[in-house]
């Protein structure tokens, strides 16, 4: 990819925010600061006012003692290895040694590992293992997160051929409201960028290059073998469009017979490459915990041995005693632990003390039903057929651009399933993490809405305005709908410069947006329940 581009300075503007955005969200959290930064009495006051929580969470410990290097650097970053990071710096550190430890899937802990022995491999001398490891998680999803941003650009210009609206949602990931996850130690910054990434390649037809992404993202999270269905419905509708085909053409097209094993084949091959990791690594933790014992116990570090005593973690062939899941008939190991260990399934989180966590996922809840129902309101046959029917739009090249275009289609379809099943079958807390770091609709809805229904957007000023606009004319300088080039100037800023004269709208989604990314920040640096 091709991030810095002389022809595109939207891109440029991209990749710069989004730099900048993870440049501030490491000096946010930071707990030790320079004693000249003005950001050090609210940091100072955040810490005094919210100290760390005591938090029931795996917190395994530090088997070495930290050198001054490490306590720095414990302070600088040390909370952004809050909850769920536990677990991937561990299993850099020492593998699956845990059972519950192989709900988190290897790529990513691996990629941390690589980078900390490799490019961080100078610093042995001065860090810890344990040091270094945090350190190439903070500098891998800082990188991650940037080129995450530039390839959901480069999607939005392919799929919403709207490059106005394409550059807004690409800024608006930059301040994302999963913002915190993108930099801690977890795997959603690898994920959003694998994803995206994927997708672009699929929509330009290069399958083979976005089925090795595909494959490598379910590597990296569970939910990416959900992404098949992108190769299933790619393959399925230019079956079903090539059926449609007028009679002049049908001689230059082969037999139905070989269009219809082409067409599985490829979709078979592909699916079993995106299948093919967690595969994989299933039948690894089979091999680990249901095997033969291996005496691994006894080279466990005691303080280690000590913690599952006191927790109930279970070790790899501990007592000889197998797992129960072991003797089911797929043995599964990730589906066991999610309901074993924190009781994830269907309506399961439907409780009155779970309210909190409920609301905590109300506004993104919102705005994926929000834009689900828009896009069905603008497209009622469009998704009664499923896209599978041949237009003359389609035929004569005129098609709708932006979000309400045919080809959002299945994107729309992907957002509401994750949402769904997010919403009813999971701890629905990491619902905004979840949809934000999977699907690409989030930000392009949100773009869709401040272009549509924000009159400060509709201008093609070249400077930050910080008044209002002199006329009605100098403000309706672009209409709502239109989908030119547009100006490089960043939008965010633009708005946050004019935030007096900004809409009720604008206010919310913005709000949304910056409001989760703080308070994110604030409680979950502090072991506070934001997960």
């Amino acid at each position: 990819m091709e991030l810095v581009s002389r022809r595109d300075p939207h891109l440029r503007e991209v990749v710069w925010f989004a730099a900048c955005c993870r440049a501030l969200t490491l000096l946010l959290q930071a707990r030790c600061l320079l004693d000249f930064s003005p950001l050090f009495f609210f940091q100072a006051l955040f810490n005094l006012l919210i100290p760390d929580h005591a938090a029931d969470a795996f917190h395994p410990p530090r088997l070495s003692e930290p050198g001054l290097w490490d306590l720095l650097l414990e302070r600088l970053l040390g909370g952004l290895s809050r909850w769920d990071a536990e677990h991937f710096l561990f299993i850099a550190e020492r593998g699956y040694l845990y059972e519950h430890n192989c709900a988190f899937f290897p790529l990513y802990p691996l990629s941390v590992r690589a980078a900390a022995e490799g490019a961080l491999w100078p610093l042995q001398r001065l860090l810890r293992l344990r040091s270094r490891l945090l350190l190439s998680a903070v500098l891998l999803n800082s990188l991650f997160s940037v080129l995450a941003a530039a390839a959901l650009y480069k999607l939005g210009c392919v799929v919403l051929q709207c490059r106005r609206v394409a550059f807004l949602a690409a800024v608006l990931f930059s301040v994302s409201p999963a913002n915190v996850f993108m930099t801690a130690a977890y795997s959603e910054s690898m994920f959003a960028f694998l994803a995206f990434s994927a997708m672009w390649q699929l929509e330009k037809g290069q399958s083979w290059l976005s089925g090795l992404l595909f494959s490598l993202a379910s590597g990296v999270r569970a939910n990416g073998l959900i992404n098949a269905g992108f190769f299933l419905y790619s393959r399925g509708k230019c079956f079903a469009l090539q059926l449609q085909v007028g009679s002049g053409s049908v001689r230059k097209l082969p037999p139905l017979w070989e269009q219809l094993l082409s067409v599985a084949s490829s979709a078979v091959l592909m699916c079993a490459g995106i299948f093919l990791p967690f595969a994989l690594f299933q039948y690894y933790a089979y091999v680990r915990f249901c095997g033969p014992g291996t005496g691994l116990e006894q080279a466990v570090p005691k303080p280690l041995l000590q913690l599952a005593l006191d927790k109930g973690y279970r070790l790899a062939a501990m007592d000889g005693v197998k797992p129960p899941w072991c003797s089911q008939r797929f043995p599964v190991v990730y589906s066991y632990i999610q309901d074993a260990y924190w009781n994830v399934g269907f309506l399961r989180y439907f409780e009155l003390r779970q309210i909190p966590n409920f609301l905590l996922a109300l506004p993104v809840t919102l705005l994926g039903s929000w834009a689900a129902w828009t896009y069905i309101i603008a497209n009622p046959r469009h998704c009664v057929t499923l896209g599978l029917e041949r237009r003359k739009s389609e035929e004569e090249g005129k098609q709708r651009a932006g979000f309400c275009c045919p080809a959002v289609f299945v994107y729309v379809v992907h957002a509401t399933v994750l949402l769904a099943f997010g919403f009813f079958c999971m701890h629905v807390q990491v619902l905004t993490r979840f949809l934000g770091s999977s699907s690409p609709v989030l930000y392009w809805f949100s773009a869709h809405l401040l272009q549509e229904y924000e009159p400060l957007l509709w201008s093609e000023g070249t400077g930050n305005q910080t008044a209002a606009p002199r006329s009605e004319k100098s403000l309706l300088g672009k209409s709502p709908g239109s989908c030119g080039k547009g100006t490089s100037e960043n939008p965010i800023v633009r708005l946050l410069l004019n935030r007096r004269f900004i809409t009720p709208l604008g206010k919310c989604v913005l709000g949304f947006f910056l409001s989760y990314w703080l308070l994110g920040l604030i409680l979950h640096c502090n072991f506070l329940p934001w997960t």
